[in-house]
């Protein structure tokens, strides 16, 4: 049975979450590195802008990943629906059949 379309987007979704996850981890440790590492005399001009944008972009990072893992929460509860009112619409259509099949048998008769 092919999954349905909702599941592969949910799917999709959480492994660019997860790779939102590992860059703004990665750049975490970056910035950690080059604030502890670096002399403070050497923290000056360009090498300053970039340590400070290292820091910036790894909080952009990191609020798109809660972001992304909110989206999905939501893309997750959003098939649960679906597939609950699929199930009860089926139910609803196996039990007309029935009686459709019974009203059917009973004028026959």
């Amino acid at each position: 049975m092919a999954r349905p379309p909702l599941d592969k987007t949910l799917e999709k979704s959480e492994e660019v979450a997860a790779d939102v996850q590992r860059a703004s981890d990665n750049l975490a440790v970056v910035s950690t590195v080059l604030e502890k590492e670096l002399p403070d005399e050497v923290q000056v001009g360009e090498v300053a802008q970039a340590i400070e944008h290292t820091s910036q972009l790894e909080e952009k990072l990191a609020k798109s990943a809660e972001k992304l893992a909110e989206v999905n929460a939501a893309l997750s509860k959003e098939i649960e629906k679906r597939l609950e009112v699929t199930a009860e619409r089926d139910a609803s259509q196996a039990l007309a059949e029935k009686l459709k099949a019974k009203i059917r048998a009973e004028s026959s008769d």
